[in-house]
């Protein structure tokens, strides 16, 4: 990703202020990030700022599933009596 330096169109001043002990950032609405969570790491001078990446498949699925309310029947306590198979 190439460095934008201060003449570049893509620069805007944030505001910084008090969030508890925390310092926070005021994201101007041109450079939101999607999701709720970012991930923030150190250059030297710099402070990078990162989405982190929804989690997608299958597995994000399944884990995003609530838990079904109600009770699966028995199976083994069927009305009509299971036949043996022979093979």
């Amino acid at each position: 990703m190439p460095a934008l330096n201060a003449s570049s169109q893509a620069t805007k001043r944030a505001a910084l202020f008090r969030n508890g002990r925390n310092q926070a950032l005021r994201i101007p609405r041109a450079f939101e990030f999607p999701g709720k969570e970012v991930m923030v790491y150190r250059e030297g001078d710099r402070l990078i700022i990162e989405p982190i990446a929804e989690p997608s498949g299958l597995l994000a699925v399944l884990a995003g599933l609530k838990p079904v309310p109600e009770t699966f029947p028995d199976v083994d306590a069927w009305p009509i009596p299971l036949d043996d198979i022979l093979l």
